[in-house]
């Protein structure tokens, strides 16, 4: 079967969750050829061949918020040179490859070349469980506005799939058909990695926004290793209990396997990972952003964390309070593997070429 794959830029969980699914679909024989925006380009280019650059939408952040001004702004300037890059990739692909179905992960461009062509598209991502789903008052409330906005931007991105498979750690009751909710889709390095109970906490956090986080991690009274927080780093800076380090991804799965508790945004893909790994999180989510928003309160709905508007001394002293009675919980978690959900892929594929 000929599949193009679409994955969105805009954050690094789309590629690292997309390159799991086009290493199952290759492994399946299916000849995939690849477009992707941002830095998941760079990140796939370097393990799949064929991977064509796109342009896609960005976001600004300011202050650990969305500024929605600035990404307009920031989007109709992009817009000028990016849409003559995806025109070259739209007839790259009509000459090169005529897919036969396309899959998506939150990306649009893929999706146009798919109704343009009256072919089947399906999606595979978290963030259709906004839509999806249905979310309980405890998790819209205050932000009610937000969940309405965002509900209808997801709505309107990749509609009418033949199927939607939405990978979560949370399974609220579904309001829409033709919709499978699967465990997360994890790299293979997590899946090998074996958690074990250290002392420190493990922190990745921007700088951007979150100018007090220093100080409050060095009242926290636990060792911390933090990412993230130093980009231009080469090696570890240590100030009293609080290691900054360098980017390296087998440095961080070992810090994350082995750490006492885990502090970050309200990103899907690590906080899937604390789950699966058994780690106590707190999240503290990207103003504006109602997907983060909702994946920091189920976390701490099902008792798996906490989560915060910021990362003060007090939410990390509660978090670290809470280590036991978050680890309980996190033991009854499903811990499935990938199985489930790339079952899941193949049969929403089988189905939309039967139709």
């Amino acid at each position: 079967m000929k599949i193009l794959y679409g994955v969105v830029g805009e954050g690094m969980g789309h590629a690292v969750r997309s390159r799991v699914v086009i290493e199952h679909l290759i492994g399946q024989g299916h000849d995939v050829r690849v477009v992707a925006s941002g830095r998941a380009h760079g990140f796939l280019e370097a393990r799949f061949p064929s991977v064509g650059e796109i342009w896609g939408l960005t976001m600004a952040y300011s202050d650990n918020e969305v500024r929605r001004w600035q990404t307009v702004a920031r989007n109709l300037t992009g817009a000028v040179s990016g849409w003559p890059r995806n025109v070259r990739e739209y007839f790259r692909i009509v000459e090169d490859f005529a897919p036969e179905v396309v899959v998506s992960d939150f990306e649009s461009f893929s999706w146009l070349f798919a109704r343009r062509h009256r072919i089947p598209v399906i999606s595979v991502d978290n963030i259709q469980m906004i839509d999806r789903a249905r979310q309980p008052e405890e998790i819209t409330e205050g932000r009610e506005i937000d969940f309405e906005l965002a509900r209808t931007i997801v709505r309107t991105k990749l509609p009418g799939c033949a199927h939607y498979v939405v990978t979560t750690f949370f399974f609220p009751p579904l309001r829409r058909r033709r919709t499978t909710l699967v465990p997360p889709i994890l790299r293979p390095e997590i899946l090998a990695a074996v958690p074990e109970d250290g002392d420190h906490l493990l922190v990745y956090q921007t700088a951007e926004g979150n100018e007090a986080l220093p100080e409050a991690l060095a009242a926290c009274g636990v060792p911390c290793r933090v990412y993230g927080m130093r980009r231009d780093l080469t090696e570890d800076v240590r100030e009293g209990d609080v290691v900054y380090r360098p980017f390296s991804e087998a440095g961080f799965i070992e810090d994350l396997r082995t750490a006492r508790a885990v502090l970050t945004g309200g990103g899907f893909t690590l906080m899937s990972e604390c789950v699966h790994l058994g780690k106590p999180t707190l999240s503290v989510p990207v103003g504006g952003q109602f997907e983060q928003v909702m994946n920091a309160r189920w976390l701490e709905r099902l008792g798996y964390g906490a989560h915060a508007e910021h990362a003060t001394p007090a939410a990390i002293g509660d978090l670290l309070a809470r280590v036991d009675a978050c680890r309980a919980a996190l033991a009854g978690f499903d811990r499935a593997g990938n199985g489930p959900a790339l079952a899941a892929v193949d049969a929403a594929l089988a189905e939309a070429l039967n139709r």
